[in-house]
């Protein structure tokens, strides 16, 4: 038998100097004849369990662990997203004995303070949120971690990407709700556009009206408006970090490339390269920001069956753990495009170049 992969959240929590040692136990891959006593159930939030974003991307951790680990495994829907509907939820979870609950989201901050309380032999964890109750000074009981990621490096990478590939031309961003992990987003893919630009001799700008937050993640009408009005305005590459509405963005961009125009999309939170499909294997995915929530989902679970779950952690995944960047494959990605990629991946690593979590002043 081969020992399970040393996962992101192992990794972080070595590198943090905790006690953890290994994993050890085995895998097997396929389908999997252990069968485990945990049950997993998640709560989506805004959007649905296929939004090709945030949710799907927590869940498929999740189905991971089902099937390496024989772990139970349940999401529920809420009627809405405020803190009653949640909490509900979780203790809809909770009473069918799903006592690990994952929520992805910002918007289970004030739930989550509720839940890891009234439910005291339950686990939690919240991805892109702190929970609080209400004043947002983060309260993180020993049954529960938050996790956070560093946006603004995976979209510093797809901006150098985009920029690399394009050699000269306008971009644009959507972004759903203007919320801290989104605007990392937005603020991390300008600076890497204007880093390629003064590096590596590339010549694509963006400017201050193409950049809109929606307001949603869910409005995929609107995102396809917007999407249209960029591209008509001359934009070549949009970076959608909006859910739902980057669907819409998606869905126009293929439109318009089904019929001659050459235009193309970055994605977001995971690799939406089978999304932008429109013939046969053609995609107007240029590249994807990603967060790795697949994995670091599977790997909370596996701290939890290990008996290691990070309990009263905050854990923040950057290019220094490999918890954010580029998919693997990017097959509209030239070889030359991808190698200077990783040189700079690299050097963010190194800290050799450093990425601002702040907007600063960026429309240059």
């Amino acid at each position: 038998m081969k020992k399970r992969k040393f996962g992101l959240v192992m990794s972080l929590l070595l590198a943090a100097g905790t006690m953890l040692a290994g994993c050890g136990g085995d895998e097997k891959g396929g389908e999997s004849d252990k069968k485990s006593d945990l049950k997993v159930g998640m709560v989506t939030d805004a959007g649905t369990i296929d939004d090709k974003s945030f949710n799907q991307g927590t869940w498929e951790g999740i189905l991971k662990a089902e099937d390496e680990f024989g772990v139970s495994t349940k999401y529920l829907k809420p009627a809405g997203t405020t803190e009653a509907e949640y909490l509900k939820e979780m203790g809809n979870l909770y009473d069918a004995e799903y006592k690990f609950i994952v929520t992805p989201g910002f918007k289970f901050e004030t739930a989550v303070f509720q839940a890891q309380d009234k439910y005291k032999d339950a686990k939690f964890v919240i991805l892109d949120g702190n929970p609080h109750n209400g004043d947002y000074n983060p309260v993180v009981k020993e049954n529960t971690v938050a996790v956070f990621f560093a946006e603004h490096e995976s979209g510093f990478l797809a901006g150098v990407a985009a920029a690399l590939e394009l050699k000269e031309g306008e971009a644009g961003f959507i972004g759903g709700m203007e919320i801290p992990a989104v605007q990392k987003f937005n603020w991390g893919f300008q600076q890497g556009l204007k880093y390629a630009n003064e590096n590596l001799g590339t010549n694509v700008t963006i400017k201050a009206e193409n950049v809109i937050y929606q307001g949603s993640f869910d409005n995929a009408a609107a995102g396809g408006q917007i999407a249209a009005q960029y591209y008509d305005r001359g934009v070549d590459v949009i970076f959608t970090a909006a859910g739902g509405v980057g669907v819409g963005a998606i869905n126009e961009a293929k439109n318009r490339a089904k019929a001659g125009e050459k235009v193309w999309i970055v994605g977001v939170d995971v690799d939406q390269f089978e999304d932008g499909k429109y013939e046969g294997d053609k995609s107007v995915i240029l590249t994807s920001a990603m967060k790795k929530l697949d994995q670091v989902a599977f790997d909370m679970v596996q701290a939890e069956l290990d008996g290691k779950f990070p309990g009263g952690k905050t854990l923040t995944f950057d290019a220094k753990n490999d918890g954010i960047g580029l998919p693997e494959k990017n097959p509209n990605l030239s070889d030359d495009t991808t190698s200077k990629v990783k040189e700079v991946y690299e050097k963010i690593k190194s800290e050799e170049v450093k990425v601002s979590a702040e907007q600063g002043d960026l429309f240059k």
